[in-house]
């Protein structure tokens, strides 16, 4: 018998996008067109484990209500649909437009791996569309194949300064990004490699390229690639640099830092075709556990949008991740508390049988060893959030039933700056949480599994006092 989702079940994400069922992984193919925000993803059509790779597809006007869509792109049996990207091609360098397509009817273009079933090579491929994304038409043979078994995830954008196309793609076993060059998206040259470099514990994956303004008003580059294993805290993880990209060679300019500290945020993909933003999203999960975690009618979700910039720290130009301020049109009535002191003996903030929130709070650590929140489910499942003072270090610990390897334990970072106060905002969704602490230039993201709504948040001190000079809590409506 099917069984049909109802979107309230145990573990169903309530604002962050989920498929109706089956299985999710990577987003692909982001882009922006004329007003809608589209993401396809990984996805298996046919259940709730990995298989089967297709593109899934949603859209949204807001990043916040999302519609989901046929398939966009199918495993036609003999060829599964890895990860790419997608392009809006506005001079029709492709061809696929039709005559009078011009600016106002561009071409969408996809552009994926295809993995073979048998001898399992990979090699890229289009896909496209004239319809504003609702179907899709498969070119009829690949664009680039090198032979490899491992060579994948084309990330593709327009440079203008050398006016050609760039793709960027992953030799995974290599430690290696590979950057090619095309006048219309068909025929491909390498211009260059970049790696080994930074962390290699694991193979390398989905890379992504872009620029960003710095403070002082000029621009960098930022490559990032994802790992797995080999994470800040096991299984899979999410790494960049930042440097400089000429059209045909990117140059890193600092070490690699890691995008989040938390366990559970990966292959992250930014819309292409949006003017004055740079945005990204990850599938919020670790390849050490994804396939023994609660499962549903679902298996998979995505984290929430993240607006993206560059600051200055003491190591040189940091990625600054914050939520959209879209997502504030989700927001009930706040609760607002002020000057609450904090001791050994917890101090109850809140509680609520509503486990969707946004909170927002400033801490002031005083003489205390370490300071932060305790959310308690049902009396016995706990997700603690730790400042601590002499290693300025910021600390998640989630304790719950969930049995699977890997995933119960504390997950660190450290922080930019040592400050006798710390600001934190923190998003607790049905199956995760995502804490941005500094602003936005500390990040944890995990998944969590409390078998109970019935939630405790309260405050709490170690060796000596604190203070929670501000705290506001925002109940979170479902998008759907």
């Amino acid at each position: 018998m099917t069984q049909h989702p109802s979107f309230r079940e145990p573990f169903r994400p309530q604002f962050h996008y989920s498929p109706a069922r089956n299985w999710i992984n990577d987003p692909n193919g982001l882009f922006f067109y004329q007003g809608e925000y589209h993401i396809f993803y990984q996805y298996n059509p046919f259940g709730n484990e990995w298989g089967n790779m297709s593109w899934g597809h949603a859209i949204s006007r807001d990043m916040v209500h999302w519609e989901e869509l046929p398939v966009a792109i199918e495993d036609d049996g003999d060829v599964m649909i890895f990860s790419g990207s997608a392009v809006v091609d506005h001079q029709n360098t492709s061809g696929f437009g039709s005559d009078d397509s011009g600016a106002e009817n561009p071409p969408l273009v996809a552009i994926y791996t295809g993995h073979q079933r048998v001898g399992y090579n990979q090699s890229q491929y289009l896909a496209y569309s004239l319809d504003r994304g609702r179907t899709w038409t498969k070119y009829g043979k690949r664009v680039l194949d090198v032979g490899m078994t491992a060579f994948r995830d084309p990330k593709v954008f327009w440079h203008d300064a050398s006016q050609q196309w760039i793709m960027v793609l992953a030799l995974p076993d290599d430690h290696k990004a590979a950057f090619y060059g095309s006048s219309d998206l068909k025929n491909w040259t390498l211009l260059s490699h970049f790696g080994p470099a930074g962390h290699t514990g694991g193979i390398w994956e989905v890379p992504e390229l872009f620029e960003l303004p710095t403070p002082e008003g000029d621009t960098r580059w930022v490559l990032k690639l994802d790992l797995n294993p080999g994470g800040p805290h096991g299984g899979s993880g999410c790494q960049y640099w930042v440097g400089h990209f000429d059209g045909t060679t990117f140059e890193a300019q600092q070490e690699a830092r890691w995008v989040d500290h938390g366990k559970d945020f990966y292959a992250a993909l930014s819309f292409s075709n949006l003017e004055g933003r740079r945005i990204w999203l990850a599938w919020m999960n670790n390849w050490e556990y994804s396939r023994d975690i609660p499962r549903e009618v679902f298996n998979g979700h995505m984290s929430i949008p993240r607006v993206l910039s560059l600051q200055r720290d003491a190591e040189g130009l940091a990625l600054v991740q914050t939520p959209i301020p879209e997502l504030e049109v989700l927001r009930g009535e706040p609760t607002v508390l002020s000057a609450l002191p904090l001791t050994e003996q917890a101090t109850l903030l809140h509680q609520t049988q509503q486990t969707t929130l946004e909170i927002e709070l400033e801490l002031e650590m005083l003489d205390a060893a370490e300071t932060g929140l305790k959310f308690v489910f049902g009396g016995q499942e706990e997700v603690t959030l730790i400042w601590q003072k002499d290693t300025s270090e910021l600390l998640l610990q989630r304790n719950s039933k969930t049995e699977a390897a890997g995933f119960n334990g504390a997950h660190t970072a450290v922080l930019n700056a040592t400050k006798e106060t710390l600001n934190l905002r923190i998003f607790l969704d049905w199956s995760s949480i995502e804490v941005f602490a500094e602003g936005g230039k500390t990040v944890i993201s995990d998944l969590v599994y409390p078998s109970s709504h019935d939630l405790k948040i309260s405050g709490l001190a170690q060796s000596g006092s604190a203070q929670i000079r501000h705290f506001k809590l925002w109940p979170l409506r479902a998008y759907r």
